[in-house]
């Protein structure tokens, strides 16, 4: 739907504008309800024309029309919070407006029922959209072409670019962030389309079927369901002072997000893909980047070919990696220079310490034990494979029930879930699989993988049922580009049975990160190596290597 409205132009308005509006005098704004901006259209003026909303006849000559589309000035007007219940019984009250928590409620506000979500920051989206994936990869896509134009591009024969750019850390964070809340609002406005009442504050349970809200600065109230939803999702694990004196002195992944200057000097201590990702953001940006495992290697949950390549990698391109080692102090101050003592007694002067070592529920404080939902030794909520908790009309989805915290297996849970509760009949057993899901780790290079390692492959088939294709190569990419500066990239398939089904794929390289999806799904329609090989590849590409193995 549109509104028009006619509005005659000051002459001085069109000086400087291209010929075609030269002789145009009258022009039409175009509000379109459905997207926040105007056209702008121009009309040529013809005797007996009939504009919009005009009683009389069409002219039967063409209309000319010149529309130019800009973003309007004026705020738009945001969808309300709500303080208080607007119905006396909601179908489903979901608590945590992750990426879990909104693709379950807008799925079952799509099948009519009557949704509310609390959420306990004014940032809706959740990890992934606020201090997580997004955020992360936009920096990862900085420090890539930081990379590219110091190491890559005189291979290219672009000249006059300097040798090390500098990064603007502080001007990009603030397009950062304003891009990201661009994102919370457009999260809040899908939610108010489909008619999901957002509540701002801290969601608590208070019996099987009512959920309390403490809203900043507000009363409490409660919210009543037949259905309620755990998507509160996980927060970053720090050390105590108590465990390693000074460990507050670090800050986490969430913090990483709030600095406002790049460090010179960074320690970053984990080997989980966290810690690797954000240790490749600070060294590609150009910071002295220290990453500190208790390993040798990092990503010790990946198979072991991956561990091979990206460790030495990552040492050779800067890093540098302080192997079987744990931190024990930390002293100094908040904002100046930082010492951390290691259990070789190793010191390191770093201007930042950001711990990586893992995630852990926010359940904390919810009630949950206290009204029957079961949680386990880390606080995780128990579910079974329908996502449904002890309490039968309280499910959970997502990072709070600890398994496979990614941000799609959230979404794709939390769809499935309202399919199965609100949907039609051929959806009563809807349930999300959690075999086979594919996952990304954005390193220098990036990483792909998807099903079973090759230990793991070996422990559930036995040795004499695997076989392994492997290859090692460089893209086509850094033929042009020296020695020291050629990424490696390693391709791996883990093949079980006679049929030689592909159960594990495992790459790291040049575009591993987008090539992954798409042999994702041959994994999951249990696709095999000979289903591999009678596949045509595209040449030259990385991604044909998969096809050609022999």
């Amino acid at each position: 739907m549109a509104t028009w409205y006619h509005a005659a132009l000051p002459s001085k308005l069109l000086s400087g504008a291209h010929p075609s509006l030269s002789a145009f005098s009258r022009y039409y704004w175009v509000i379109d309800s459905y997207k926040s901006n105007c056209t702008l259209a121009a009309f040529t003026y013809l005797p007996k024309l009939s504009f919009p909303g005009s009683s009389t006849t069409r002219a039967s000559q063409r209309l000319t029309q010149i529309s130019r589309r800009f973003t309007t000035n004026s705020p738009s007007k945001m969808p309300p919070i709500y303080n208080k219940p607007q119905v006396e019984k909601y179908d489903y009250v979901v608590i945590g407006g992750g990426s879990g928590g909104s693709g379950t409620s807008r799925r079952a506000a799509s099948y009519g029922k009557k949704v509310a979500i609390i959420e306990a920051t004014d940032r809706p989206g959740g990890t992934c959209v606020n201090v997580g994936c997004v955020p992360k990869k936009i920096m990862w896509h900085a420090a890539d072409l930081r990379e590219k134009i110091m190491f890559h591009a005189k291979g290219y024969k672009l000249e006059d670019l300097p040798d090390a750019p500098k990064f603007d850390w502080s001007s990009f964070k603030t397009q950062r962030d304003a891009y990201i809340r661009k994102l919370n609002n457009i999260y809040h406005s899908n939610w108010d389309k489909a008619g999901i009442e957002l509540h701002q504050g801290l969601g608590r349970l208070t019996s099987k079927n009512t959920v309390e809200i403490t809203p900043p600065g507000g009363e409490k109230y409660t919210l009543n369901a037949d259905q309620i939803c755990v998507a509160v999702g996980g927060t970053p694990t720090t050390p105590k002072d108590d465990e390693i004196p000074g460990a507050s002195l670090g800050i986490d992944s969430d913090g990483f997000f709030a600095l406002e200057e790049q460090p010179k000097r960074v320690a970053v201590v984990g080997a989980g893909y966290i810690a690797v990702e954000l240790a490749g953001v600070f060294n590609a940006l150009g910071s002295e980047t220290h990453l500190i495992i208790r390993g040798e290697s990092v990503l010790r949950t990946f198979d072991p070919a991956i561990q091979e390549v990206i460790t030495p990698w990552m040492e050779h391109s800067g890093v540098k990696i302080h192997k079987t080692s744990k931190v024990v102090k930390v002293q100094g101050q908040k904002g100046q220079t930082l010492t951390l003592e290691t259990n070789k007694g190793e010191k390191i002067e770093v201007d930042c310490l950001l711990w990586a070592i893992g995630r852990h529920p926010c359940t904390k404080g919810m009630g949950l034990e206290e009204n029957g939902v079961k949680l386990d030794g880390k606080g995780n909520i128990v579910v079974d494979e329908y996502q449904t908790t002890s309490v039968p009309n309280i499910t959970s989805i997502g990072d709070v029930q600890g398994k496979a915290l990614l941000t799609p297996v959230a979404i794709a849970a939390g769809r499935r879930l309202s399919n199965r509760l609100f949907g039609p009949p051929q959806f009563k057993d809807d349930k999300l699989s959690y075999e086979d899901i594919p996952t990304v780790v954005f390193s220098h290079p990036t990483i792909g993988t998807v099903g079973l390692t090759e230990p793991e492959a070996r422990k559930k088939y036995g040795d004499a049922a695997v076989k392994i294709y492997k290859s090692n190569f460089r893209a086509l990419y850094f033929s042009m580009i020296p020695e020291e500066h050629k990424e490696p990239t390693m391709y791996k398939l883990v093949c079980v049975g006679p049929e030689e089904r592909v159960v594990g794929i495992h790459i790291i390289g040049l575009g591993s990160d987008e090539i992954m999806q798409g042999f994702a799904v041959a994994v999951k329609m249990k696709a095999t190596k000979k289903d591999f090989d009678s596949t045509v590849a595209i040449h030259p590409t990385s991604a044909e290597e998969l096809v050609t193995m022999a």
